[in-house]
């Protein structure tokens, strides 16, 4: 079944303008339908039986997911959102006394709180690499601190608090040149960006099906490199993540090794068609509306007297992130609603390090999607320059 973005919009967008896809992107009519159709078919086979009707449907989930990332559909591994793959994997690295860690200044904040805890509890360190003047990862003070002692490099590629896009895969080529193992999370990137992993040159990529790809939440997929999970073993294991081989349980010899028997099944069916639409649009059509759509956005609130943005980097995502001056971003949450908009407010908990070295405590944040509309962007522009006077 082919699907466009622009031809199936969601059915929620007459009632306002939508602009929190980078929180959770609005499902689109043929996702919400195939999943509403499986519960409905588990409701008169049963749910087992349900998904044995749907396993080809299941399986090619894998093939597009690879698809989407640019590897083998055995590098990957369904995971029940971003933050439960990214610890998958984190938990399978066997960290030691004096290992080094290396975090980026916009490392999301529920990564650097699981790193600090690995850290804590092991005696490793946790270091951040400094930023350029972009606000980017500095890849010349980050191979000044490459020695045999740093086990892990985890990048947060784009943040959750503005535009900025970090260099990932020149972070990428200079962890392969150091053998050093690599994490980045994708969650803001993945849907909206063109991915490859073989260029990203990661040994795990994370993203949630929610964001970008406009899939359920409680979905996400991650990348695994095979020397990855060929060399690292998860911290607990099932029959479907080991099956039994004999008398002894055997881990299975691809990335699904880091997931578990028990899924959603119809939050999986949608999440396919959320990918597979994403990708019969064509990411790269996809990006550049979204940064087009982004970047009128900017233009339109830097006309506004006592309104600041806070984006940082040279090519700046689909992310906006601004303030009103002497208004909380609460408050201007709240008045946006009432005008029919909806944005989000991130606090310094999303992203600690970056917010507090910018003395930020919080930040309204706009993302638009492809089914944004010029009427959209005037309807944020025109609120947001009352809410200001």
């Amino acid at each position: 079944m082919t699907i466009n973005f622009n031809e199936n919009p969601p059915p929620s967008l007459t009632d306002g303008s939508y602009f929190n896809s980078a929180g959770a992107g609005l499902m689109s009519r043929s996702v919400v339908s195939a999943m509403v159709d499986h519960l409905h078919l588990e409701s008169m086979m049963g749910s087992y039986e349900a998904a044995a009707a749907k396993s080809q449907d299941l399986s090619d989930l894998y093939l597009a997911a690879g698809q989407l990332l640019g590897c083998d559909p055995d590098e990957i591994a369904l995971t029940g959102g971003n933050t439960s793959g990214w610890q998958t994997a984190i938990g399978a690295i066997n960290f030691s006394h004096g290992d080094r860690i290396l975090v980026g200044r916009s490392e999301w904040g529920g990564n650097y709180a699981a790193l600090l805890h690995i850290a804590h509890r092991v005696g490793a360190v946790v270091e951040v690499i400094p930023c350029n003047e972009f606000g980017e990862v500095c890849l010349e003070q980050l191979r000044a601190m490459l020695d045999s002692r740093v086990k892990l490099i985890s990048l947060t590629w784009m943040p959750a608090n503005g535009g900025l896009i970090n260099p990932a895969a020149e972070v990428g080529a200079l962890a392969r040149a150091n053998d050093i193992t690599y994490v980045l999370d994708a969650a803001q990137a993945v849907g909206q960006i063109p991915v490859n992993v073989r260029q990203l040159g990661c040994d795990v990529l994370t993203a949630p099906g929610r964001k970008w790809l406009r899939g359920p939440r409680g979905t996400g997929l991650m990348y695994v490199r095979r020397r990855f999970f060929q060399q690292h073993v998860p911290v607990m294991i099932d029959q479907y993540s080991a099956p039994l081989v004999g008398l002894k349980y055997q881990l299975r010899e691809d990335a699904r090794r880091f997931e578990t028997s028990e899924a959603c099944v119809a939050a999986r069916v949608g999440f396919g068609v959320a990918i597979r639409s994403a990708l019969t649009s064509d990411i790269g059509s996809i990006q550049r509306n979204v940064f087009e759509r982004a970047e009128r956005v900017r233009n339109g609130l830097l006309s506004i007297s006592h309104v600041r943005l806070h984006d940082l980097g040279r090519v700046q995502s689909g992310l906006i992130s601004f303030s009103v001056i002497g208004i909380s971003p609460g408050v201007v949450k709240a008045r946006l609603m009432e005008a029919g908009v909806n944005v989000a407010v991130n606090g310094i908990a999303f992203t600690p390090l970056d917010m507090q070295a910018r003395g930020l405590i919080e930040i309204v944040r706009a993302s638009p999607h492809i089914h944004t509309s010029d009427a959209d962007v005037d309807r944020l522009i025109r609120a947001v320059e009352l809410i200001a006077s």
